[in-house]
């Protein structure tokens, strides 16, 4: 599957992150949980994660992935908990910043949608 990245220019790589904010998070850290208000997302630079619900492990992702978009988009609460398994560098996106880019740009909610049935298709 698609990074989340790979979707985009060198150039627009660039102007989302510098709509974002650049964050460093540590080996073991959980920064979105299973069944909260989704109020942010990331954008993994560097590093991987382990995709939980209900304690199980259903995905590992890595540099150029997202996480945390989907409840955004669809409104949700989250529906999976993120475990570093790795020290992560990572790119913050609060979820009014996500919006903005979703609304302003095509290409991005093309790319967010694109991932979003992705994921929810290997679910099924």
């Amino acid at each position: 599957m698609a990074t989340f990245f790979e979707h985009f220019s060198p150039q627009e790589i660039a102007r989302i992150s510098a709509t974002g904010r650049r964050v460093k998070l540590p080996e073991g850290w959980s920064p979105i949980w299973e069944d909260t208000p989704a109020d942010k997302a990331y954008i993994i630079l560097s590093g991987s994660v382990s995709v939980r619900r209900d304690g199980s492990e259903i995905a590992q992702l890595g540099s150029g992935d997202i996480v945390g978009e989907a409840a955004i988009v669809g409104q949700k609460l989250r529906n999976a908990t993120i475990v570093a398994l790795t020290p992560l560098d990572t790119i913050h996106l609060t979820d009014e910043t996500l919006r903005e880019l979703d609304a302003e740009w095509p290409a991005f909610h093309d790319a967010l949608v694109e991932v979003a049935q992705a994921r929810l298709g290997a679910e099924g």
